[in-house]
C-alpha cells in the first residue's frame, strides 16, 4: 500500500481515472501513426492530455458527483414477496 490517508482516496481515483481516459483518448487519437513514430506520439499525447485533464477531473468530480445525485433516485427497499 501507499500509505495514503483514505480521505485522499477521491484525489487517488482522479489520478488514475484521468490517466486511463487521457491514455485511450490518446491512442485513438494516434491511432493514425505508423510504426514506431505510435508509440512515441501516444506517449507524448497521453502525458500532455492527462497534465491537462487532471485538474478538470479534481475541480469538476465534486460538482458532477451531486449533479448525478440530484438526476437519479435512491434505490427502494425490495418488499418480502413471502
Amino acid at each position: 500500500m501507499l500509505g495514503i490517508p483514505r480521505r485522499h482516496a477521491h484525489f487517488l481515483f482522479a489520478v488514475m481515472q484521468s490517466a486511463i481516459t487521457s491514455a485511450i483518448a490518446a491512442a485513438v487519437a494516434s491511432a493514425g501513426s505508423s510504426g514506431g513514430m505510435f508509440l512515441r506520439h501516444w506517449l507524448h499525447a497521453s502525458l500532455l492530455a492527462w497534465l491537462l485533464m487532471l485538474p478538470v477531473v479534481i475541480f469538476f468530480a465534486p460538482f458532477l458527483s451531486k449533479l448525478s445525485d440530484l438526476l437519479t433516485q435512491p434505490e427502494q427497499p425490495k418488499a418480502n414477496a413471502g
